[in-house]
């Protein structure tokens, strides 16, 4: 059987031919009726953008939340509402490279760069997609020791056992696995909707907390959480996987029909994204709330907070429900995992695994490091593992983002839907923002300390602190 190719601008714009459509068992198989209402359409397009909202809030996220919330109150929610801002902008490009051209991020890269480059970015990005899973084994094991007393370890294989939920919706169709998404997605907000009621935030401080203060770029640690803060937010992986999950729905392939693909793709992923906007604010707003102001500033890890909080807060319930959130939000990320990692090997390098298979190698890459640095080290190590996994993810954003923007800006790869220049302009600077600010985020975390005192002493700056 021939395979499908992608429509879009022809391959002469592009230095390889197209292979196949991305996600094939599921390319173009949700239908949007072409004279149906403006609503209608809406619901058609909606499910994506929740699968990527999942990678803005996962629990790499809460680590970095916490820390900002409780060391610094509500002055870090201005960091988060810009670094949403960025997602929604860098999703839209995502969505749209997809719908224009028909290539999904890593098929447009493997179809554009020269094979070693390919091979590279496919490499550091296997890399990144680890780190990420490492993330969500980590903050799932934590909260099944927290529920049901059941040890890291072996909550870390546990953890692998969800592959069987993946495979099944996977057969079902890809309506119940956005679904079960969203589903998941709710019951994170309930859940932080009532931490945030018991918390009683002083509503003035909240909302000024999203104004942005100097202070942030004068003050060497909240700097140094600022950065931790947008690198576990603005997720590589996810823009691969966007560019890709937008084309399982069925719409007309005109130049009309993907004008409004696009648009409608772009109103799901923002609705989606406010979403994760309000639960990574509600758990810095419920970290400021409950241990700021109390005498509790050093809290960053996550078994602290869930100790902490039902003294703090008044309410015995409080930390069951924490653990039911963290436990959602961790088996959700999976779910989306397992999705980028097909996207991303079927797409660089046109290799295809069944998918039980592909899911056991992505799950054992993150648990074997999970359960040796457990074991060896001991229980006290996981946020230390929760933050090595946010260095390395920031280690592979800027090779995401480049060539989203590069491509997207190319008229030859997307005719009429090339970037304007009002989105130019913002798109690369978000791009160079967040390059530079995690190039200082792996110099400050690798540079020994004679260096960094050298190199901050120069500048006049003081050395941040972890």
């Amino acid at each position: 059987m021939n395979p499908i190719k992608p429509t879009g601008p022809p391959d002469s714009a592009w230095r390889k031919t197209a292979a196949q459509t991305s996600l094939p068992e599921a390319h173009r198989s949700i239908l949007v009726p072409p004279n149906a209402s403006f609503w209608r359409k809406l619901w058609a397009f909606s499910g994506p953008g929740f699968l990527v909202a999942v990678g803005y809030m996962d629990p790499g996220n809460w680590a970095t939340d916490l820390q900002g919330g409780a060391q610094f109150g509500y002055t870090l929610l201005s960091v988060i509402l810009i670094s949403n801002f960025m997602a929604i902008l860098l999703q839209h490009l995502s969505a749209k490279l997809g719908i224009a051209t028909g290539r999904d991020l890593a098929q447009a890269c493997r179809d554009h760069y020269s094979t070693p480059t390919v091979w590279f970015l496919w490499i550091i990005c296997e890399i990144a997609i680890a780190a990420c899973d490492l993330a969500e084994v980590v903050g799932s094991a934590i909260a099944l020791q927290l529920l049901f007393g059941i040890p890291l370890v072996w909550g870390c294989i546990i953890t692998a056992l969800d592959v069987l939920a993946v495979l099944y919706l996977q057969n079902k169709g890809f309506r119940y696995i956005e679904a079960l998404v969203v589903t998941l997605i709710a019951t994170i907000s309930i859940c932080f909707a009532a931490e945030i009621f018991w918390s009683k935030p002083g509503f003035i401080g909240l909302m000024l907390g999203f104004v942005p203060s100097p202070e942030i770029l004068k003050n060497q640690d909240m700097l140094y959480v600022s950065i931790g803060i947008i690198g576990a937010t603005v997720m590589p992986h996810n823009l691969y996987l966007h560019s890709s999950i937008v084309q399982t729905r069925k719409y007309e392939q005109t130049a009309s029909g993907k004008r409004e693909a696009i648009k409608f793709a772009t109103i799901d992923s923002t609705v989606a994204l406010m979403f994760a906007l309000f639960i990574n604010a509600a758990i810095l707003v419920l970290a400021a709330a409950a241990f700021h102001w109390s005498g509790h500033q050093d809290v960053a890890e996550i078994q602290d907070a869930y100790k902490l909080l039902p003294g703090a807060l008044g309410a015995t319930g409080a930390s069951i429900i924490f653990a039911i959130a963290l436990l959602a939000s961790g088996q959700n990320s999976t779910l989306t995992g397992t999705l980028a990692g097909q996207i991303v090997m079927e797409g660089f390098i046109n290799i295809r695994l069944r998918p039980w298979l592909r899911r056991l190698i992505t799950r054992a890459l993150a648990i074997i490091p999970a359960v040796f640095v457990i074991g060896y080290f001991g229980e006290g190590k996981t946020t230390e593992l929760l933050v090595a996994s946010q260095v390395v993810l920031s280690m592979q954003l800027g090779f995401a983002i480049w060539p989203l923007m590069r491509f997207t800006g190319e008229k030859s790869k997307m005719g009429e839907f090339i970037n304007p220049l009002w989105i130019k302009f913002p798109g690369w600077a978000v791009a160079i923002i967040i390059i530079v600010l995690n190039l200082k985020l792996l110099f400050d975390t690798f540079m020994p300390a004679t260096v960094l005192k050298m190199v901050y002493g120069h500048l006049g700056l003081a050395v941040p602190t972890e």
